[in-house]
C-alpha cells in the first residue's frame, strides 16, 4: 500500500522520525506527535541509513530503551549519523536512553547511577534554554523517569538545562549542533507538561509546521487504491466484523466500487450472535457486498486437542488463508478472472509488534503476537496486499471511519482479536462447552457495562474462560465448576494500557449474574494487570 516515503515526500520539511531503541513508550511518542497534527513515523534503530535518509526528516527522536549504552553490543545510531543531521540541519532529541546515547557517541560519559530514578520525579530547570523556552517557568515540574544510568560527563558544547531533585542530569542541549536530550519521558501523561514540551520542541526548535490531517490521509488512500488496483482488476476483503477491516473495506469500496468482494468468515470463535449482528450492519448500514462463509466445523476440527496458544494462532491463520483461497477460487469461476488483490485492515501497531527493536536478539521487539494480518500469505495465492490503514493507530482509524460515515455505534465497538475466542479460552476450545459458556458470560459482562453507561470509557472489555475448576456452593450443593476472568482496560492506542477501576458493587452485580445465568461457572475474578507487564489478551 502507500509507502512511508511517498507520504514523507508530500509533507517534505515537516516529517518527524522516531528511532526505536526498544522502549515500551516508543510508539506512544509517534502517536503523541500525530496528535499534534504532525507527520510522524517510527523505524527500528537498526534501520539502514538509506531508509532514514529516504524519509528526509526535519526532526529525529531517539527513543528510550531497556539497554545500557556502556554494555557490549548496545544498540546505537549508524556511523556518521550526527554528521548527517548537522549537515541537513535536522534537530535531534534523545529521550532517556536516547540522551545517554547522544552523550556516549559524542564523547561524554555515562555510568550506572548512584541513585536510580523510576516513576514520578521532580525536576528543576537550571537556566534559560532553547529546549524549554517559556516552559522553563515555573522552574519545577513533575516528570516520569525510568533509568538506572546517568550522564556524568557531557560532550563538548553541551550544557545541563534541567536537573532532578537528586542532582542527576534531566535535560541537555547543544544549540550549535541542534542536538538535545531529555532524561525523562515527555510522551507519558505522568509528565505534567510533557505534551507541551513535545509541541514546543517540534514547532519552535525543529521548525515543523503542523499540517497533517486525516482528511488528507483519506483522499490519499482512495487515490492510491485506484492507482494500485487496475480498472479491470478485482479485490477481495475478509471482514472480521471489527472496525479495522470494515474501515479498510469502505475505503477500497469508495475507490473501486463493485470490483470489491467481501467475505465474512464465521470460524466458530466469534462473540455471542456475532454473525447475525455484523451481517445486518454490513447490509443495512454500510451497503458493502458481503458473502458470509460458515467455516465453524473446519476451524474447530483443526483446533480440537490443541492447547498451546501459539499453535492455535497459527492454525487459525492457516485456515483463514484456506478460506480466502476458496472464496477467491469461487469468484474466479463467476467472474472469469481471479481477484488480484487482498484488502487487510492492518494497523501500525500490527506492523510494529510484528517487527522487533535492536538488542532483542531478533531482527526488531520480541514476538508479541504471531497471528497478525501482517504476512502469512502463501505464494501460490498470488494476491497483492492492499493495506490502507497500515500507518495508522486505532483511534485514527475510528476518526477516519467518521469521515467515511461509518455508523458511530459500529466505530465504538471494542477491538476483537483476529483469532477470536481462541485466545480467550485457556486451553482446548472444543472441551467442556467452553466457547458457548464464554460467549454467554462475555455477553452478560458487556451488557452490564453498557447499561451502566461505561462502554465508551473503556478501550476493551471481555471475559476469559479459565482451564481450572474451583469448589463452590450453588443451590445448597457443593459444585466443582470452571472460573471466568473479566478484563477491562483503558488505552489510547493499545500499545500501553491500564486496568479499568470498576466500582466494587458493579463487579459484584456482574459476578452474580454470570454465576446465576451461565451453567458450569461458580467463580468470577477480575484482572487488575496493566500492559506492560501483561498483554491485553491472556494468550
Amino acid at each position: 500500500m502507500a509507502s512511508v516515503e511517498g507520504t514523507a515526500r508530500k509533507h517534505e520539511g515537516n516529517v518527524v522520525l522516531v528511532l526505536d531503541f526498544g522502549s515500551q513508550y516508543t510508539h506512544l511518542i509517534t502517536r503523541r506527535i500525530r496528535g499534534l497534527s504532525i507527520v510522524s513515523f517510527c523505524l527500528p534503530a537498526n534501520a539502514s541509513f538509506e531508509s532514514i535518509k529516504a524519509l528526509n526528516p526535519s526532526v529525529i527522536i531517539l527513543s528510550g530503551g531497556p539497554h545500557s549504552v556502556h554494555e557490549e553490543g548496545a544498540p546505537t545510531v549508524p556511523e556518521g549519523f550526527f554528521d548527517y543531521t548537522q549537515e541537513q540541519k535536522i534537530a535531534v532529541l534523545g529521550i532517556c536512553y536516547g540522551l545517554q546515547l547522544i552523550v556516549k557517541v559524542l564523547g561524554g560519559e555515562v555510568k550506572p547511577a548512584a541513585s536510580q530514578e523510576y516513576g514520578r520525579m521532580r525536576i528543576k530547570t537550571t537556566k534559560s534554554s532553547r529546549l524549554f523556552g517559556e516552559l522553563a517557568e515555573p522552574t519545577e515540574q513533575v516528570v516520569w523517569m525510568s533509568h538506572g544510568d546517568e550522564a556524568v560527563k557531557l560532550p563538548e558544547g553541551f550544557s545541563v538545562v534541567a536537573s532532578s531533585t537528586q542532582g542527576n542530569v534531566a535535560a541537555i542541549e547543544n544549540i550549535a549542533s541542534n542536538v538535545y536530550g531529555l532524561q525523562y519521558h515527555p510522551e507519558v501523561t505522568h509528565s505534567e507538561r510533557g505534551i507541551e514540551m513535545l509541541r514546543h520542541f517540534l514547532l519552535e526548535v525543529g521548525g515543523i509546521t503542523a499540517d497533517w490531517k486525516l482528511q488528507d490521509v483519506l483522499t490519499e488512500q482512495v487515490e492510491l487504491v485506484r492507482s494500485m488496483v487496475g480498472p479491470d482488476d478485482y479485490a477481495i476483503c475478509a471482514l472480521s466484523g471489527g472496525v479495522d477491516s470494515t474501515v479498510a473495506a469502505t475505503i477500497v469500496h469508495r475507490a473501486i466500487g463493485d470490483r470489491l468482494f467481501c467475505c465474512f468468515v464465521d470460524n466458530g470463535l466469534m462473540r455471542y450472535k456475532e454473525q447475525e449482528r455484523v451481517m445486518e450492519t454490513f447490509n443495512k448500514d454500510l451497503h458493502l457486498p458481503v458473502t458470509c462463509m460458515d467455516a465453524t466445523e473446519q476451524f474447530l476440527g483443526k483446533l480440537k486437542g490443541v492447547s498451546d496458544p501459539e499453535k492455535k494462532r497459527k492454525i487459525i491463520g492457516a485456515e483463514f488463508i484456506a478460506v480466502f483461497d476458496e472464496f477467491s477460487t469461487k469468484l474466479e469461476k463467476e467472474l472469469g478472472k481471479r481477484p488480484a488483490f487482498l484488502v487487510q485492515g492492518t494497523l501500525y501497531p500490527d506492523v510494529i509488534e510484528s517487527c522487533p527493536p535492536p538488542g532483542s536478539g531478533k531482527s526488531h521487539s520480541h514476538t508479541i503476537k504471531s497471528h497478525h494480518n501482517v504476512g502469512g500469505l502463501p505464494a501460490e495465492m498470488k494476491l497483492k496486499l492492499v493495506e490502507p490503514l497500515k500507518w495508522l493507530f486505532k483511534d485514527e482509524v475510528r476518526k477516519l471511519g467518521e469521515l467515511l460515515e461509518v455508523p458511530s455505534h459500529f466505530l465504538k465497538r471494542h477491538p476483537f482479536p483476529g483469532p477470536g475466542l481462541a485466545v480467550r479460552v485457556m486451553g482446548d476450545v472444543t472441551q467442556d462447552n467452553a466457547l458457548d459458556t464464554l460467549r454467554l458470560a462475555d455477553e452478560i459482562f458487556i451488557n452490564c457495562i453498557k447499561e451502566a453507561g461505561l462502554y465508551d470509557e473503556i478501550w476493551q472489555a471481555f471475559a476469559v474462560y479459565l482451564p481450572v475448576k474451583t469448589v463452590g456452593v450453588q443451590g445448597d450443593k457443593r459444585t466443582h465448576s470452571h472460573a471466568i476472568a473479566l478484563r477491562a482496560i483503558t488505552s489510547q492506542d493499545g500499545m500501553t494500557a491500564d486496568w479499568y477501576h470498576f466500582d466494587s458493587k458493579f463487579l459484584a452485580e456482574v459476578s452474580s449474574k454470570i454465576c446465576n445465568s451461565v451453567r458450569g461457572i461458580n467463580r468470577v475474578v477480575y484482572d487488575i494487570t496493566s500492559k506492560p507487564p501483561a498483554t491485553v489478551e491472556w494468550e
